[in-house]
């Protein structure tokens, strides 16, 4: 699934363009909770007459970085022709919601088009540069180390993941104690942290194309999972892992707009939906909704699927996994990605988020300590017992910060992706930085 290499200039960078390079990922970052499922991307236009014009990615079928800076300039009636480009996504070269931003830039006249980053996307993957280069436009790839390629990176990390391996960027966020206690032992959790820290934890809800939970957590919190603290655009995905059906239709998350997912393992035997197909078999499309009065199981399990479905939800049939029969989280993770989802935040109990530990699906950790101890309770993932210490599920901590009086603690698996596997871009980068300027500010 990698994606081929491009080419970077060995051409040096000026001072000038080194200081216009400067807060294009901060531009870029004003893309995140709009842009979905299209990468977060920006672009500054250095004109000939000193001026400097610039955007970034607007809504999915929006116009992109490169047409809203170029809109810019034309609406101030400059002059185009000559123009630097700086781009932190290599330009679209292919026609997708929206017509090739290598056309529009080479239709302006732009003569050097400055790339962090290659667009790992197999519809473009080194086309838009070599598009350029064919126009005649001079074009430079930034190093791999270079603050923006890394920047770049690191902001568009979901989008990354889901053109490279087929899945989002799974991140677990959890909220404990100092003793490790996410619940107290009558199920008691809100809540544990202070409000910055809730607040900072709704900041990378928007990060996210959806927001998974199980239907534990569902009936024991019955939460929104949505976007409330911090300001957004748009409100990411809900999605439900839900084997028995039981989610009702009147929980609150079907009180904000925007799809509803529900993933189910309803006995394919006991179904004879319209689709009459097993979801193993489409591998290439995404798992198909249960169709039809009878697509659930018969009696009351075709009562709860009529009524989740009346309320919005789109009820999916998944496959089975293991000798317990839970659901397959790959597959799951698969049609996501199919679904466009570029990053997937959990908010799970600690049983199905230790089944994501152990099946080594969770990508980064992001984790909130309160300075209490509570005791008994519910731990933060439901793991082991292990016999060895050999045996533990490493993480490498690439974040400790104070978010008001709590600790925020992100953490990525050791030896796990971008960095065992960077060479599908030839500026990637693996940043000891998580998410530079991309990264969700604590509340004030």
């Amino acid at each position: 699934m990698s994606a081929p290499a491009a080419s970077p200039s060995d051409a040096s960078f000026s001072p000038a363009i080194e200081r216009a390079l400067l807060g294009l990922d901060a531009l870029a970052a004003q893309a995140v909770g709009l842009s979905d499922p299209n990468p977060r991307v920006a672009c500054r236009l250095l004109l000939a007459d000193g001026r400097v014009f610039e955007g970034h990615t607007q809504q999915a079928g929006g116009p992109h970085a490169e047409v809203m800076a170029l809109r810019a300039a034309h609406a101030a009636g400059a002059v185009t022709q000559g123009a630097t480009a700086l781009v932190t996504l290599e330009p679209c070269s292919h026609h997708g919601r929206t017509p090739p931003c290598c056309d529009a830039l080479i239709a302006a006249g732009i003569a050097r088009v400055v790339v962090a980053l290659q667009d790992p996307n197999p519809l473009v993957s080194g086309r838009g540069l070599a598009r350029l280069r064919a126009a005649g436009v001079q074009v430079d790839v930034l190093p791999a180390d270079h603050p923006l390629a890394v920047q770049t990176q690191e902001l568009n990390i979901g989008f990354i993941s889901r053109m490279v391996r087929g899945r989002p960027w799974v991140r677990l966020k959890m909220a404990a104690s100092l003793d490790g206690t996410t619940a107290l032992a009558n199920g008691a959790s809100q809540w544990i942290t202070g409000p910055q820290a809730r607040a900072d934890g709704h900041a990378w809800r928007k990060r996210a194309g959806a927001v998974l939970t199980g239907i534990g957590t569902v009936e024991a919190d019955d939460p929104k999972l949505d976007v409330r603290l911090v300001p957004t655009q748009r409100q990411p995905m809900r999605v439900v892992v839900d084997s028995r059906l039981a989610l009702k239709p009147t929980a609150q998350l079907f009180n904000v707009p925007g799809p509803v997912l529900v993933y189910t393992t309803a006995n394919p035997d006991d179904c004879n939906g319209t689709d009459g197909q097993s979801v193993a078999g489409l591998p290439q499309e995404p798992l198909q909704p249960l169709q039809g009065p009878g697509a659930a199981r018969v009696g009351d399990m075709a009562t709860r699927w009529q009524q989740l479905t009346d309320v919005g939800a789109t009820v999916i049939r998944t496959p089975v996994s293991g000798p317990q029969q839970k659901t397959d989280l790959p597959a799951l993770l698969a049609d996501l990605a199919r679904r466009e989802v570029n990053e997937l935040h959990l908010e799970v109990g600690h049983k199905l988020g230790g089944s994501f530990l152990r099946e080594g699906l969770v990508d980064e950790l992001l984790l909130y300590m309160a300075p209490r101890l509570l005791g008994p309770g519910a731990g933060l993932a439901h793991i082991g017992p292990f016999e060895s210490l050999t045996q533990s599920l490493d993480w490498q901590f690439t974040d400790v910060s104070r978010v008001g009086a709590d600790l925020r603690i992100l953490a990525r698996r050791a030896g796990g992706w971008p960095a065992a596997d960077a060479s599908h871009l030839a500026t990637a980068s693996s940043a000891s930085d998580p998410a530079t300027s991309a990264r969700p500010a604590a509340a004030a």
